[in-house]
């Protein structure tokens, strides 16, 4: 399998991805646009800083896509702050590899 299947992504997704700290605050890359699949559910993750968050939305993107802790994202009118990034790789067996990605 390897990736997600190109059905499943029938959301997308506005990213900017975090760069870091600046003096006048957080950096941002340039904004890009993603397919994937925005599953609309509250969960505890754990923050950053080893806190438990609530998530609102998870996103289930392609794995090679750019979205560290941190980024803004904005799905379905949403604007949100990523939390918690996993990545599901299997490592060359037959699964969706993909990036899963819990938005605040």
């Amino acid at each position: 399998m390897g990736r997600l299947p190109a059905l499943m992504l029938a959301h997308e997704a506005s990213i900017e991805p975090y760069r870091g700290e600046s003096a006048t605050g957080p950096v941002y890359g340039t904004a890009f646009t993603a397919a994937c699949f925005a599953d609309d559910q509250r969960k505890m993750v754990r923050g950053p800083d080893a806190r438990e968050v609530t998530s609102q939305t998870t996103l289930y993107l392609p794995l090679d896509t750019d979205c560290p802790v941190g980024s803004r994202v904005t799905v379905n009118g949403r604007a949100s702050t990523v939390l918690a990034v996993a990545r599901r790789d299997g490592g060359g067996l037959p699964t969706p590899d993909h990036l899963e990605v819990s938005l605040q």
